[in-house]
C-alpha cells in the first residue's frame, strides 16, 4: 500500500496520518489510535491494522514506521478484504 492510501475507510484517514500520529503521540494502547480522526470506530475493519501500526511505533521508535507487517501489497486487495469483512458474519470480532 501506498503511504496516501486509506488504512480506514469509514473515516478516510491516509496511513501516511496514521503512521505519523503513532510515531508523535507513541500511544500507549492500540485504542488510541482512534484519537486519529476516529479511525477503528466505524466497521472495525482497520482494527489489526490500527494494532500493527501502535506496535510497531512503540517497539522501533528510531524508525521511519513506513514499513508496517501485513499490510497489502495493493490498495485495491485491501479494499477487496473490505468488502469481504463487510459481508461477512465476523464483523468486529477481533
Amino acid at each position: 500500500m501506498n503511504l496516501d492510501d486509506d488504512v480506514c475507510f469509514c473515516y478516510h484517514v491516509p496511513l501516511r496520518k496514521l503512521l505519523a500520529f503513532a510515531r508523535r503521540e507513541q500511544p500507549k494502547r492500540a485504542s488510541q489510535m482512534s484519537n486519529c480522526l476516529g479511525a477503528g470506530t466505524g466497521c472495525g475493519w482497520c482494527i489489526p491494522i490500527l494494532r500493527r501500526i501502535q506496535s510497531q511505533a512503540t517497539e522501533d521508535e528510531g524508525s521511519s514506521g513506513k514499513d508496517v507487517t501485513g499490510l497489502p501489497d495493493t490498495a485495491e486487495a485491501y479494499a477487496a478484504g473490505r468488502r469481504d469483512y463487510l459481508r461477512s458474519d465476523q464483523k468486529n470480532t477481533f
